[in-house]
């Protein structure tokens, strides 16, 4: 029976109801949503506004309603909605009238928005333990692989040599943006809803931050119709996710050119791999590549949900009802990859003397020469010729330029010495960079010390 048929002189049909309801997919909330409906309770007893004994009935009750459901002995109906509707409709008929008051000052608007609070708060602690763990994956590998030397691209072209410890870093750095902007998100997503009533507050004499401080919030939203219609914060949660996947696609897709013939710097583990069903040879990075096409479901969920509020006048509406299905996708997609993706990374194996060969081919030692003949008192702008010069002459000849003889050097430059090729050494070259976070091995370890000094 509807909760709220007093106003109605006819019922629903099957297929409206069916339609109407938000049961299918948001009774997921239920412990967050009968955490709620404890801390109300309480708040109404100790306000007076019900009797002590009905308060307690009520929490009890409701203690033992979360048992059940945990336990599989409940069932929830599309008749009752909503999980909201369904868990006060299961009170009320285990005890009666004293359960119909629990609702007494408060609406489901301000029901939902704390239940969805309470549940992306989980989800925000879940995916920084997740993420946490991803980054000590990036710090142990990094560890392994300070001496590991590898090309560098730009635009997809080799560019310069660095280290596959180095490379890594770079996306301890991203991902250590990722848990700090959940981390933040969590700052607008701990401000409590619950005790605004429908939109315009509550004629009761009710205590919003004695229900703050049972469900564990920071603090308490100001304005009532704002707390009501609010979903910037799970905007801001799907924008949290749709970023950190975004960074995981981006190593899967260097995951995949990795693990090529062409490239193989890589070998993902055959636990995280798969085969083809018609060529025997073939060895399919499909976890990476499942990981790069989820993010774009993740943009999907974040799209979603700007679209589903970029209309609604205040306060709330029945859009909001759509709100929850991004979230819980998004929050499910992240947390399965980011899982899947740490484990990947941690059994793949590192083809270090590939990538070491790979780095000294390709001219990556151009910008060093041109290095050199600056130190030599050449403008850049004059050394950057030069060295272009010499790199179109190696091309031609099909050699390196370290291949380069003493003769054929001084014949773009005077300028060149026999420390040239000390300088041009791929090592040498990583070496030599002296700035804060580059490739150097020094910096390298200096950037693990500061990850490890952070830690303290």
């Amino acid at each position: 029976m509807k909760l709220w048929k007093g106003r109605f002189s006819k019922a629903a049909t099957s297929s409206a109801n069916e339609f109407n309801a938000s049961i299918g997919f948001d009774q997921r909330m239920y412990n967050e949503d009968i955490a709620g409906s404890i801390a109300h309770a309480k708040m109404l007893g100790k306000q007076g506004i019900i009797t002590m004994e009905e308060s307690e009935l009520i929490v009890k009750t409701l203690e033992e309603i979360l048992e059940d459901i945990k336990a599989g002995k409940v069932e929830f109906t599309i008749e009752g909605e909503d999980i909201h509707m369904n868990i006060e409709t299961i009170l009320t008929e285990r005890i009666g009238q004293t359960g119909k008051k629990l609702h007494t000052a408060r609406s489901r608007n301000d029901q939902v928005a704390v239940d969805f609070k309470l549940y992306i708060k989980k989800e925000i602690h879940e995916i920084c333990d997740i993420l946490q763990e991803m980054l000590d994956a990036f710090e142990t590998l990094a560890k392994q692989h300070v001496d590991t030397v590898m090309p560098g691209y730009t635009h997809m072209q080799r560019a310069q040599p660095v280290t596959f410890a180095y490379h890594l870093l770079c996306y301890y750095q991203m991902i250590s943006r990722d848990k700090e902007r959940f981390e933040d998100c969590l700052k607008r997503v701990d401000r409590l809803p619950l005790g605004c009533g429908a939109l315009a507050g509550t004629t009761y004499d009710t205590d919003r931050e004695f229900l703050a401080k049972e469900l564990g919030f920071a603090s308490v939203l100001p304005n009532a119709m704002d707390a009501i219609a609010d979903r910037d914060f799970a905007i801001e949660f799907l924008n949290c996710c749709a970023t950190a996947m975004m960074h995981l696609s981006r190593f899967c897709e260097e995951l995949c050119l990795w693990s090529s013939v062409e490239f193989s710097f890589v070998e993902i583990d055959d636990a995280f791999s798969t085969g083809s069903s018609i060529m025997p040879q073939k060895k399919n990075p499909d976890m990476a590549e499942l990981i790069r096409g989820k993010s774009g479901r993740v943009y999907g969920d974040l799209m979603a949900l700007l679209t589903i509020c970029k209309g609604t006048p205040m306060a709330y509406n029945k859009d909001f009802q759509e709100d929850k299905e991004p979230v819980f996708d998004a929050a499910d997609t992240l947390k399965a990859s980011a899982s899947i993706y740490t484990e990947m990374i941690l059994t793949m194996k590192v083809k270090t003397d590939k990538m070491e060969h790979a780095a000294k081919y390709g001219y990556m030692n151009a910008t060093d020469a041109a290095d050199y003949l600056v130190s030599k008192g050449i403008p850049f702008r004059d050394c950057h010729e030069i060295i272009g010069k010499i790199v179109l002459y190696c091309i031609n000849k099909g050699i390196a330029i370290e291949e380069l003889s003493m003769d054929e050097f001084k014949s773009f430059s005077d300028k060149f010495e026999e420390d040239i090729y000390e300088k041009i050494d791929v090592r040498a070259c990583i070496k030599a960079k002296k700035s804060a976070g580059s490739t150097s091995f020094e910096s390298v370890k200096a950037q693990l010390a500061a990850i490890e000094a952070s830690k303290k």
